[in-house]
């Protein structure tokens, strides 16, 4: 299995050359920025596994950069963990609404950023991998195009895939509809909201088995999740 790719963002010379040796050395591809807008630019290349993203960074803030990596196609489904001195929680609130899927507050253990990263890395590496992906009784082989609930086969058209793909890979999140429409359709698609709304009900009527539950969680005001 190729390294994973991580892009760190980080102005701090000093921790930055100590984060990318650490992550070097347990087999990682690091590539490194201090600038937000070089770290859009480095993503829209090649797109990393997972990215290391600071808040307080040089040209356009952390903040910005995670806005701007979840509204672009490419990295919609890229992880990201945000890095920041900020310890009040309606900053933290901030950034995870941003799209940061973790929140690490300075200063913190090299180790303690390891184990996080490795954390995320084992629930997206089989995507990565074309491994098949098993959420509950729910399995999904991109290999094949295959998904089946409880062993029965389970008949999806294009969208309502692609659509389900992406609730697998981050089982138990909640996705608002403008998340899903950018980390499905994409930021260039002209698809109106409500259109999400139809494709999630012809999901749940295509995974609907009997004697089993509804996977598809509606948060109302928030959107829609995915339980195992």
């Amino acid at each position: 299995m190729s390294a994973a790719k991580l892009l760190l963002v980080e102005d701090d010379p000093a921790l930055s050359e100590l984060l990318e040796f650490r992550f070097e050395n347990e087999g990682y591809s690091v590539r490194c920025t201090k600038d937000g807008d070089d770290a859009l630019v480095l993503a829209a290349e090649d797109t990393p596994d997972l990215i290391i993203l600071d808040w307080m960074i040089e040209g356009t803030s952390g903040i910005e950069v995670c806005r701007q990596l979840r509204r672009a196609k490419e990295t919609a489904h890229v992880p990201i963990i945000m890095l920041t001195a900020r310890e009040d929680e309606d900053d933290r609130i901030r950034g995870l609404n941003t799209g940061a899927d973790d929140y690490v507050t300075k200063p913190f253990s090299p180790r303690e950023l390891l184990a996080r990263v490795a954390a995320v890395m084992r629930r997206i590496r089989p995507v990565l991998a074309g491994e098949a992906i098993e959420v509950g009784d729910m399995r999904l082989d991109p290999v094949a195009h295959k998904v089946e609930r409880a062993g029965t086969p389970i008949k999806l058209g294009p969208t309502e895939y692609r659509l389900l793909q992406f609730f697998m890979e981050s089982p138990g999140r909640v996705f608002s509809r403008n998340q899903l429409l950018d980390g499905v359709w994409g930021t260039e698609s002209d698809i109106e909201l409500r259109t999400v709304d139809v494709h999630i009900r012809r999901l749940r009527k295509a995974i609907e088995l009997d004697g089993k539950k509804d996977l598809i969680r509606t948060v109302r005001s928030a959107g829609y999740a995915l339980e195992g």
